[in-house]
This record gives structure tokens, C-alpha cells and sequence, in this order.
């Protein structure tokens, strides 16, 4: 037998032997070592090796955000809209692909077409490497707490204003790379329904109140 004809026989037993009971195996065994002429240890070796030869995929939808051009418009428009996280930026792809010639050059239909369609989570998985690689962004000064959570009413899930009156609300430290010693914070409230917007700077984040 020629070596292209032993490999596609030990493929075509080795899915046997993988299921087979301990006297089965060897009875395959002693078959495969009388027609490939192998040692009884080589070919033991051989057939329990799980990653030797290919398995036969499962049949499935075949990969559709594969192409490295989707992949650079997708990191493109990423960095543009400040890295935002995927369900925003499914949100935001419409809006901006129209404009994304102007700026980095023609798109491919198909790929138009896949950014329109694809989701958060092909999102997610496509970026994933991508932003295991990007240093962090800033430092920040807020501790996660549950305490604040309890006493103050927070709107959560998706926003449906009709009325002025809800904020948002955030701080910026101007602490360039330390956090240490005193330093400026902005605190910046945002009217979610007119986008009204007020800024003020204060010296701690405790015990404050706002004029």
C-alpha cells in the first residue's frame, strides 16, 4: 500500500476504533497491522492519536464574517465611534456607513451588506482579539457599590423619553496618570430628552452639593 492509501484507510478505521470495546479493538488492530505492515505499539499509537487525521466537519452555515476587508471596516468604524460596545455600534452602523467612502475609501457590497446584517454578538467575536490589545483607556474613580444603587431611583433598560427631566450624570478626574493628592473633577449632567447639558468643576466627589 502507498502511504496516501494507509492514511485513507486508518481514516476510514480509526472512527471504529475510537468506539469500539476493548475486544473489538483487537481484532481492528490486528487487521490494520496485517494490511499496513505497522508495529502493533505504532499502530496503537496511531489510531488513538485524536488529532492525526481530519475528522469529517459537521455539515453547518458556512462562516460569513471571515473577510479580513470586513474585518478593517468593522475596526474602522470602532474607532470612530470611540470604541463603543456592540449594541450600540450595531445601532450606529447604518448611520454611518453612507459616509465611510468619504473617508476611508470604497466598500465592497457584500461587505455593505454583512456590516448591515451582522450582530452584537459577531460583534463581539470578531473585536474580541482586537480589544484584548488595546491598552486601557484612562484610569477611573469610581468603585461599582450597591449601597447608592439601593437609595437612589436609577432608570434602567431602554430609554423612551417624552419630557424633559431625566439625566445623566458623570464625572471626569483631571488627574492626568495618578490618582493621588487633590485634583479637579468634572461633573457633567446631561438632559437626556433636549440634550441641555451643565458642567461644573469640583475638588472631591463627596459630600457636595451643586448650585
Amino acid at each position: 500500500m502507498s502511504p496516501k492509501e494507509r492514511k485513507s484507510y486508518l481514516i476510514a478505521i480509526k472512527r471504529r476504533y475510537l468506539k469500539a470495546n476493548k475486544a473489538e479493538k483487537q481484532v481492528i488492530l490486528d487487521e490494520s497491522c496485517h494490511v499496513c505492515g505497522y508495529n502493533r505499539k505504532y499502530a496503537i499509537r496511531l489510531l488513538n492519536k485524536r488529532n492525526n487525521f481530519p475528522l469529517k466537519q459537521k455539515p453547518g452555515r458556512k462562516p460569513r464574517y471571515h473577510s479580513p476587508s470586513l474585518l478593517s471596516a468593522l475596526k474602522h468604524i470602532w474607532f470612530a465611534s470611540d470604541q463603543m460596545c456592540s449594541k450600540r455600534l450595531k445601532a450606529v452602523i447604518p448611520l454611518w456607513l453612507p459616509f465611510y467612502k468619504l473617508h476611508y475609501g470604497e466598500l465592497a457590497h457584500e461587505d455593505y451588506q454583512a456590516l448591515l446584517d451582522i450582530s452584537p454578538a459577531s460583534i463581539d467575536r470578531i473585536l474580541k482579539p482586537i480589544r484584548a490589545k488595546q491598552a486601557q483607556k484612562g484610569l477611573t474613580g469610581t468603585k461599582p457599590g450597591t449601597l447608592l444603587k439601593n437609595q437612589i431611583p436609577i432608570r434602567s433598560g431602554t430609554w423612551d423619553i417624552t419630557e424633559p427631566g431625566f439625566m445623566e450624570a458623570d464625572t471626569i478626574a483631571h488627574c492626568g496618570n495618578s490618582l493621588a493628592g487633590d485634583f479637579v473633577w468634572s461633573l457633567k449632567l446631561t438632559d437626556y430628552y433636549s440634550g441641555w447639558t451643565e458642567c461644573r468643576a469640583v475638588m472631591v466627589k463627596s459630600n457636595w452639593t451643586p448650585s
